[in-house]
C-alpha cells in the first residue's frame, strides 16, 4: 500500500512539471513574436488616453517616485513608527493638563482656601511654595503648615474642638495668624543666627532630649515618647527634633546678642571662682526675687518638678552638695546654681539669675519693622 502511494505521488509530480514547462515555452514564444514586430527606428507610440494624468517614470525622476512609493508603504509596514509622533503629542498633552490641574488645585487650596491637610503639607515639603517674602528671603509655606498643624491637631484631639463651628473657626483664624507670625520670627532668627555665626549641633539636640526624657516629661520609654508626640501634636520624633532645634537656636542667639547680660554673668562667675561668697553675690547682682535670701529656691526640688526648665533640673542633679555650676542658659535667663544639700527626695539649692533681653521685642520686631515683609495669605 505504501509503495502505491509513492508511485502515485511521482506520477502526479511529473504531470505538473510537464504542464509548467509547456506554459513557460508558450509564453516565451509569444514574447519573442511580439518583440520581432517592433521597429526600433519607429517613433515612440502615443500614450493611451486611459493613461493620461499618470506620471511618466524616467531615469531622472525614478528616485523621487521610489521614495513616494516607499513612504506610502511604510505606514503599513511600520505602523507603530508612523504613529509615534502622534502618541508623543497625545501623551504630552495629557501630562501637561494633569500638571496644570494639579498646580491650580495647589495654588487655590493654599492661597484661596488656606487648607492644611496632609496632602498639601507633603506637597509643600517638595515644592517651595512661599507664605511670605522679605527682600530676597522667602519664607516657605511648609514652615507655616508645620506650625498651624500642631495647633489644630492639639485642639482637635485633646480639646475636641470642631473648626467647622463658627466660634471655633474664629479660633482657627487666630491660630493661623499666630503660626504666620511664628514662622516669620523664626526666619529672622535664622538670619540673625547666620550673621552672628550661631548654630545648633545634633549633639546639643540629643542632650536636651535626654534631659527631657530623664525627667519623664515626655514618657519613660521610646514607645511612650513617640505616642505622646503623635497624640498631642501629631509629630514624629523628627518633627520634635526640628522644633527643639529652633528653640535651642533662639536660646543661644539671645545670649549672643545680649552682650551686656552675658558679660554680667561672666564677671559674677569669675568672682565666684575667685572665692567670693555666693549669698553676697546673689543679694547684690541677681535679678530674681529670691535675691533677698541669697537666691535660695525655698523648697526641695525633685526631678519631676515641671516648674523649672529641664536644663536647670539636669544641672542641679549633676552637682554635689557645695558645688557651683557653670552658667546655664534657659533662653530667658542666665543662671548660676549652687547645691546646698542632696538626698533621695531631691535637692535644696540657690541660684543667681540674670534676665536676658526679650529676643522678640528687642531684636526681632525692630528688624522686621525695617524690612518690607509681604505675606501671601490674608486671614
Amino acid at each position: 500500500m505504501r509503495r502505491l502511494k509513492i508511485r502515485f505521488r511521482k506520477k502526479l509530480l511529473k504531470r505538473r512539471f510537464r504542464r509548467a514547462k509547456n506554459s513557460a515555452g508558450e509564453a516565451l514564444t509569444g514574447g519573442v513574436a511580439k518583440l520581432s514586430t517592433i521597429n526600433p527606428l519607429s517613433p515612440t507610440p502615443e500614450p493611451s488616453p486611459s493613461l493620461e494624468g499618470v506620471p511618466r517614470i524616467t531615469t531622472e525622476n525614478v528616485t523621487e517616485h521610489r521614495e513616494e512609493v516607499l513612504s506610502g508603504a511604510r505606514k503599513y509596514i511600520y505602523p507603530l513608527a508612523h504613529s509615534k509622533h502622534r502618541i508623543v503629542v497625545i501623551t504630552s498633552t495629557i501630562l501637561g493638563l494633569a500638571v496644570a490641574v494639579f498646580l491650580i488645585y495647589c495654588v487655590v487650596g493654599l492661597y484661596r482656601w488656606y487648607q492644611y491637610n496632609g496632602f498639601l503639607y507633603r506637597v509643600t515639603q517638595v515644592a517651595p511654595f512661599p507664605i511670605a517674602r522679605s527682600g530676597r528671603m522667602l519664607i516657605a509655606y511648609e514652615n507655616y503648615l508645620f506650625e498651624v498643624r500642631q495647633y489644630t491637631h492639639y485642639y482637635v484631639s485633646q480639646q475636641q474642638r470642631n473648626f467647622n463651628n463658627p466660634d471655633d473657626r474664629q479660633q482657627l483664624d487666630q491660630f493661623r495668624k499666630q503660626a504666620l507670625a511664628d514662622v516669620i520670627n523664626k526666619a529672622f532668627i535664622k538670619k540673625l543666627a547666620a550673621e552672628n555665626k550661631v548654630s545648633v549641633s545634633g549633639q546639643e539636640i540629643d542632650t536636651r532630649i535626654a534631659e527631657v526624657r530623664d525627667q519623664n516629661r515626655l514618657g519613660s520609654n521610646n514607645k511612650v515618647f513617640a505616642d505622646v508626640l503623635r497624640d498631642y501634636w501629631g509629630w514624629s520624633v523628627g518633627d520634635f527634633r526640628r522644633s527643639l532645634k529652633d528653640e535651642l537656636l533662639a536660646e543661644k542667639l539671645t545670649a549672643k546678642l545680649d552682650t551686656a547680660t552675658s558679660q554680667r554673668a561672666a564677671d559674677t562667675m569669675a568672682q565666684l571662682r575667685a572665692g567670693h561668697d555666693f549669698n553676697d553675690l546673689a543679694k547684690n547682682v541677681s535679678d530674681d526675687s529670691s535675691k533677698s535670701n541669697g537666691g535660695d529656691y525655698g523648697t526641695t526640688i525633685t526631678k519631676l518638678n515641671s516648674n523649672l526648665p529641664p536644663q536647670i533640673i539636669d544641672t542641679l542633679f549633676k552637682l554635689k552638695a557645695g558645688q557651683v555650676s557653670d552658667i546655664v542658659n534657659t533662653g530667658t535667663t542666665l543662671e548660676i546654681l549652687r547645691v546646698n544639700a542632696s538626698s533621695a527626695d531631691g535637692v535644696t539649692a540657690q541660684h543667681i539669675v540674670f534676665n536676658l533681653k526679650d529676643l522678640n521685642s528687642t531684636y526681632l520686631q525692630p528688624l522686621e519693622a525695617k524690612s518690607k515683609i509681604h505675606t501671601y495669605a490674608k486671614f
